[in-house]
């Protein structure tokens, strides 16, 4: 079994409301997946240890440990042109307030209906931007992952910290 860029979409989710109570249904359509797509990646995330026994709730520890030093590596970032869209990585909340503005553009999940104009970033599962849209806890945490993916080191050092504090 190998992990799929929605098990971590499912482990983020999970992570962001660990403590709301959910169906099959309702987090299928929360994450813009089919429900046999959700089963399957509950049984992988919990094959990989990413995902407790009870299949409710990540492994934090384990989570956070694969997202910092294996993410990029497994899921590595394709970037496009310029295009509108989300604003992640860097570009986004939380990291944007505690960066300073480069003279590049903002980099973005490519949506038509995004707000800003910038670099376009593949985001790890197509349903990402529509999922974190309806939910703003799972677009910062996957926010965070993007800038994992292509951070430089203080960025990259900025995203473990925030993201580590998240999921503790």
């Amino acid at each position: 079994m190998t992990v799929h860029s929605q098990d971590i979409l499912l482990l983020l989710r999970l992570a962001a409301h660990p403590s709301a109570r959910w169906t099959y249904a309702q987090l299928a359509t929360e994450l813009g997946i089919s429900v046999s797509q959700l089963h399957a990646a509950q049984t992988r995330a919990k094959h990989a240890g990413l995902l407790r026994p009870d299949g409710k709730s990540p492994n934090t520890g384990s989570l956070a440990e694969f997202v910092v030093h294996g993410l990029r590596y497994v899921f590595p970032a394709e970037r496009r042109g310029l295009t509108r869209g989300f604003p992640t990585a860097g570009s986004a909340p939380p990291l944007v307030s505690k960066l300073a503005r480069g003279d590049g553009p903002p980099i973005v999940w490519p949506d038509p209906n995004g707000p800003v104009r910038g670099e376009g970033l593949l985001p790890i599962h197509p349903a990402v931007p529509a999922a974190a849209r309806r939910d703003a806890r799972l677009y910062e945490l996957v926010a965070l992952v993007d800038a994992l993916r292509i951070g430089r080191a203080r960025e990259r050092k900025l995203a473990i910290d925030e993201l580590k504090r998240r999921l503790s």
